[in-house]
């Protein structure tokens, strides 16, 4: 399929392959499994590592549409769907620990991120913040408390390296990256992870909606986890809480017209 022919260059997908509401897991393996809470569910395409899942919840047409590791293939994704007629975005991942609070199983709710990355400076100057859409903040706190997960809500640390955070004195800026990282741990940030920050820098230039949920994994100390928090923290335990909190989304939509 080329540009071309109506078709997104990276996600290959054109108007009407799907509706408003996007689900947006990193893992292209994980979009199948968010689809199947989608009532008719069906596959759309896959391109890289972008597949997309189609289906309804509650009669409205949603998609999930994987958008790969870090902020550069993210923002593409988001960019590409927003020209297929997207407008609402919810990331939905994995993200380490950061704070004594956060364990492994909890939820935690993204309400802005921090800019450790670089795709975003080219969207906007670094002084400007990275925050999630009230509503889907909203609907995913509501979620969380009617399902009794155990939830926080807060800032996340997005980064572009990933052995930047877990193997930082193999860097030769790895003094840099431990006094960073000691800096945002004592501001309170929750967890690490790689896409909310270019996503939400997307969301605010294209004046749409994007919002992040992250299962929470390994503790703040890099201690081993035990099987049963392992267990606990498998990324099928947060997909309820997406659904749920897109639904909330949806229905308030419905009621504003």
């Amino acid at each position: 399929m080329a540009y071309s022919e109506g078709y997104e260059y990276h996600i290959h997908l054109k108007q009407g392959d799907i509706g408003r509401y996007v689900f947006l897991p990193g893992d292209p393996g994980r979009c199948e499994v968010i689809a199947q809470h989608f009532d008719n569910p069906r596959f759309v395409a896959s391109h890289r590592e972008h597949t997309t899942w189609a289906g309804e919840l509650d009669g409205v047409p949603v998609a999930v549409t994987s958008t790969g590791m870090g902020g550069p293939s993210a923002a593409i994704a988001v960019e590409e769907l927003i020209h297929v007629g997207a407008d609402t975005f919810m990331r939905v991942g994995t993200s380490g620990a950061m704070q004594p609070e956060t364990q492994p199983g909890d939820i935690a709710v993204i309400n802005a991120s921090i800019r450790d990355e670089g795709t975003g400076l080219h969207y906007l100057p670094m002084e400007y913040p990275a925050v999630a859409d009230q509503d889907l903040i909203n609907g995913l706190v509501a979620a969380s408390k009617d399902l009794g997960k155990r939830y926080h809500i807060g800032v996340s640390q997005s980064k572009d390296s990933f052995y930047g955070q877990h193997d930082p004195d193999s860097m030769p800026v790895g003094p840099r990256l431990r006094e960073r990282w000691d800096a945002w741990v004592k501001g309170g940030c929750l967890v690490s992870e790689m896409e909310c920050a270019a996503l939400f820098l997307v969301a605010s230039v294209r004046r749409v909606r994007a919002g992040g949920v992250m299962m929470v994994m390994g503790h703040h100390d890099f201690a081993p986890m035990t099987d049963e928090e392992k267990e606990a923290s498998k990324v099928e335990n947060l997909i309820p809480v997406a659904i749920e909190g897109m639904r909330r989304v949806i229905a308030e939509d419905e009621a504003r017209g």
